[in-house]
């Protein structure tokens, strides 16, 4: 016999009881909704990496009232993966949620254990000596396991670059100061204009040049100990403000943007600047 629909009753009480069923009646083939059904791990992946988005920018704006919603949101993504995952028999939602329970008593031994940690920079270097013990004991490859390994491709560019950079420096491959990088920056710009002077720009160098300038600066912000991800974050919150700026001024006279010369925008632009 069929199951019966479900319904808002009938669905358990206690939050991730209630969470999992609803989560399971989605994906069911019968009574299900026809699109959950269709999804796969790769087809859900990106509304997963846009929740966790979602979920920063809600601390940013301090809006805590957003942030429990974009939590609960996250939480489905991991909810979802794992329906998918049990459905093929590989795992479920409990073994996730063992499986990370473990590893946080196993990396935190002084919490649950007898060690000592004085500081939060002696617990990072714990953490980052734990999980390099964790990627050399599995399962060997065609290589040998290598410092860059279990960077996740997926990172967003500046991040992914950073934690490269980050792996690269605890063998010993960095500069000591910050002055060697900004002079590897000028460098990488000189071959850039180099790139852009010559008489047929090759787009794939070009873009090779440029690459090499961003990922320069990303090291010069993890020199100086800023996030790149935050700076530029930063960055484009102020570009927005400024031109809205330009914006709102040529309203006043009713022009837009497009109606006004670089010249007059390029001066609200510094108006901008002292007021927002």
């Amino acid at each position: 016999m069929a199951p019966e629909r479900p319904t808002a009753e009938s669905l358990p009480r206690e939050p991730m009881a209630r969470l999992l069923a609803v989560m399971a009646w989605l994906r069911d083939r019968q009574h299900g909704c026809p699109w959950d059904v269709d999804q796969t791990f790769r087809t859900i992946a990106p509304y997963t990496i846009e929740e966790a988005y979602e979920v920063a920018d809600a601390i940013e704006r301090d809006d805590l009232g957003a942030l429990k919603e974009e939590l609960g949101d996250l939480l489905l993504q991991v909810v979802y993966h794992a329906q998918m995952a049990h459905e093929t028999g590989a795992f479920g939602f409990a073994d996730v949620a063992t499986a990370i329970a473990d590893k946080m008593v196993d990396r935190h031994p002084h919490v649950f254990g007898d060690a000592r940690v004085a500081t939060a920079e002696a617990q990072t270097v714990s953490w980052e000596a734990r999980k390099a013990a964790e990627r050399a004991a599995k399962p060997a490859g065609s290589e040998p396991a290598g410092a860059l390994d279990g960077v996740a491709r997926a990172l967003p560019a500046l991040l992914r670059a950073e934690k490269i950079q980050k792996r690269a420096a605890r063998v010993g491959f960095d500069w000591k100061q910050t002055g060697p990088v900004i002079d590897k920056i000028e460098e990488e710009l000189g071959e850039l204009r180099a790139e852009l002077a010559a008489g047929d720009v090759d787009q794939v160098r070009l873009s090779d040049e440029l690459g090499d300038v961003l990922f320069a600066v990303a090291n010069l912000a993890r020199h100086c100990r800023i996030d790149p991800e935050a700076a530029l974050r930063a960055t484009n919150d102020k570009f927005e403000r400024r031109f809205r700026h330009i914006e709102r001024r040529l309203a006043e006279v009713g022009r837009k943007p497009a109606d006004a010369t670089l010249e007059e925008m390029e001066a609200l632009w510094q108006e901008a600047k002292t007021r927002v």
